[in-house]
């Protein structure tokens, strides 16, 4: 069972994370994702079970739970959706910087 975990302390370390949810069940990983350009936590994450039950007992226990001083919002992940997203398209607005008469 892949888990989302949002509102995660920009202290907390991946090791941290995945002990807290081992309380509930084996962790196949926990991963806190990261900014590409600053290189600090953008403070949300993911956590994968083994197990859907240990999963659901740990989305039960920790969504609310003070973690490091921060309260967790813990649900299932979704699936990533295709093509969704607000990047790219068009810009519009200004356009160009000479007077074409």
């Amino acid at each position: 069972m892949n888990i989302y975990v949002a509102n995660i302390p920009w202290k907390a370390s991946e090791e941290q994370l995945k002990q807290l949810f081992a309380e509930y069940g084996e962790v196949s990983s926990a991963k806190i994702i990261m900014d590409k350009v600053t290189q600090r936590s953008r403070g949300f994450g993911f956590v994968e079970m083994a197990d859907d039950t240990a999963g659901r007992a740990a989305i039960t226990a920790l969504n609310g739970f003070d973690f490091l001083g921060k309260v967790l919002v813990v649900n299932e992940a979704r699936p990533r959706e295709e093509g969704g997203g607000n990047r790219g398209g068009g810009r519009g607005g200004f356009r160009g910087g000479y007077n074409k008469d």
